[in-house]
């Protein structure tokens, strides 16, 4: 029953992010949902400011601070090993979920592109960004990356693999695929707000964070290999022709 309960609430949390991560690509993109990136609670532009740059430095901190293998052991005190990753995708799930809530919009128009040609190139390369930032996780392990795959171990009783880096197509062209999907969803619209290029400027700066604390990670883990890898392949931007 134990192990039922635990990929129940694997599956739960894996639930909550899709969820969640969906609305978070309309919300940015000012589409479909309700409350979005530039419609929500009114504030003045001030305070509005504030709020938002908290949401997103609690959205940042939560983020980074589970994802450290020195509070992953700590926190593997408290919760089943198996439970780790689905409680850390979930604790994201819900901090990203009360900064989609809460967010405050400034709608004071920053860009404005009017031309309907230039316009759709924009909105294309928008969703590519979002295709390209989901894609990225099923080219490496989606269901690991998201809890499912420690669940169904833990259910079925078997041992996880031993990791091995992985590089197939877009982590042949840059190290973090994911990210640069990311960025090119959040900077990419024919309608920039001052709201959006707030969310846009602190998102990205927070990905250079990521990105350091995640190649120390990597480095400890893959060791030299992931060196080699750092070498051959840009980190985001594909500026030179792979090895």
């Amino acid at each position: 029953m134990g192990r039922i309960l635990i990929f129940a609430y694997g599956i739960a949390a894996y639930l909550a992010f899709a969820v969640t991560f969906l609305y978070a690509a309309a919300f940015v993109s000012n589409v479909i949902v309700p409350t979005t990136i530039d419609t929500g609670i009114a504030s003045p532009p001030a305070i509005a400011a504030i709020i938002d740059l908290g949401l997103v430095l609690l959205f940042a901190v939560q983020h980074s601070v589970m994802a450290r293998q020195g509070f992953k052991r700590w926190w593997t005190r408290f919760v089943p090993p198996a439970m780790e990753r689905s409680t850390y995708v979930l604790a994201s799930s819900a901090v990203l979920a009360l900064l989609l809530w809460q967010w405050r919009p400034i709608p004071v128009v920053v860009w404005w592109v009017r031309d309907p040609g230039l316009g759709m190139f924009l909105l294309s390369l928008q969703l590519a960004g979002w295709l390209i930032a989901g894609l990225s996780t099923f080219l490496i392990s989606h269901f690991e990356l998201f809890g499912l795959a420690q669940v169904a171990r833990h259910l079925l009783r078997r041992q996880p693999e031993p990791d091995r880096l992985r590089t197939p197509l877009f982590y042949r062209l840059v190290r973090h695929p994911l990210y640069l999907g990311l960025a090119i969803a959040f900077w990419a619209t024919p309608i920039m707000s001052v709201g959006h290029l707030l969310f846009a400027v602190v998102t990205t700066a927070y990905i250079f964070i990521g990105i350091a604390l995640e190649e120390r990670d990597l480095i400890r883990y893959f060791g030299e290999e992931y060196r080699r890898y750092q070498a051959r392949v840009p980190m985001l931007f594909p500026w030179k022709k792979p090895l």
